[in-house]
C-alpha cells in the first residue's frame, strides 16, 4: 500500500505528522538508504524506512502512555545534535520507543506526556485542539490582580494572536509572586513571551497538568505510566473533536 511518508510516521506511532515532516526537512529520514522528501510516497510493504538509522514499523496494538515530570535542561526532543541531554533519555529503560507530545521548552519542568500512539500525538499536539494545559509560573516581585490580568491579554506570535488567557494569583513570597495560567494552545515559549511583554520576569515555569492529568508528587525526572482511566479520557477527548469534525 502506499501512502506519503509522513502519515507512515503517524500510523507507525513513531511521530505527528508535523514532527514527521520536521525531522524529515532536517534529513534525518531516508527510504531505501536515501534522503527522504517531505511528501513522499512509499510504499509500506516494499519500502526501508529509517529513522536516526533505525527502522521504522508499526508497533501494532502495544501502545504505550507516559507521564515525565521533565526536569530543567533537558531538551524535549527523540535526539539533540548537539548532545544534551533529551526526554526520551529518561525513558530508555522502556521495552517500546516512545516519543514527545508536544514541546516543554528546555528552561521549564513539569508534566509532559510520550507516546507512540501517532493518532493520539497528532490529535494532542493540533492547534484546534481544546484539552488545557496548566501551568504554576513564578515571576519576580509582587504582582496586582490588575496586572495579572494584563499578562493574560492576546499577544502576536508569528503573525497570529494568541487566545486570551486567564491568570490567578496564587501566592506570593518576599520576592515574588506565583501565578497559575491554563493555555488551550502552545505556541513557541507563549508564557514566558506573555510575560516579557507586560515587563514581568519569570523566575520558575513548571507545567502542572494537561486536562485531567496531573503532575502530583512525580519527582523530576521520574516517569509513570498512565492509568487506564487517564488514557480512556484522553481517547475520549479525541473521539469528542472527531465527532465535531464529522458533524
Amino acid at each position: 500500500m502506499e501512502i506519503r511518508i509522513q502519515k507512515y510516521f503517524t500510523d507507525c506511532g513513531v511521530l505527528s505528522r508535523r514532527a514527521a515532516e520536521a525531522e524529515i526537512e532536517a534529513g534525518r529520514v531516508t527510504v531505501n538508504g536515501l534522503r527522504a522528501t517531505v511528501g513522499q510516497k512509499i510504499d509500506t510493504e516494499l519500502d526501508i524506512v529509517k529513522y536516526l538509522g533505525k527502522r521504522v514499523e508499526p508497533t501494532g496494538d502495544r501502545h504505550l502512555y507516559i507521564a515525565l515530570n521533565k526536569p530543567r535542561g533537558c531538551v524535549t526532543t527523540a535526539s539533540d545534535e548537539k548532545g544534551r541531554r533529551c526526554v526520551t533519555d529518561l525513558v530508555a529503560d522502556l521495552h517500546e520507543r516512545v516519543y514527545p507530545v508536544g514541546r516543554l521548552d528546555m528552561d521549564s519542568d513539569g508534566l509532559l506526556l510520550l507516546t507512540n500512539d501517532g493518532e493520539l500525538t497528532n490529535f494532542l499536539t493540533h492547534p484546534r485542539h481544546m484539552i488545557g494545559k496548566v501551568y504554576h509560573v513564578k515571576v519576580k516581585g509582587r504582582i496586582t490582580p490588575e496586572k495579572a490580568s494584563l499578562i493574560g491579554r492576546s499577544i502576536e506570535i508569528g503573525g497570529a494572536d494568541t487566545r486570551p488567557v486567564k491568570v490567578n494569583i496564587i501566592g506570593f513570597d518576599e520576592h515574588s509572586t506565583l501565578l497559575e495560567l491554563t493555555l488551550f494552545e502552545g505556541k513557541n515559549r507563549q508564557i514566558r513571551r506573555m510575560c516579557e511583554d507586560k515587563g514581568v520576569e519569570v523566575l520558575k515555569l513548571t507545567r502542572v497538568a494537561i486536562g485531567n492529568i496531573t503532575l502530583g508528587a512525580l519527582q523530576p525526572g521520574r516517569y509513570r505510566k498512565l492509568t487506564g482511566a487517564e488514557i480512556k479520557y484522553l481517547k475520549n477527548e479525541m473521539k469528542k473533536e472527531k465527532g465535531k469534525n464529522d458533524a
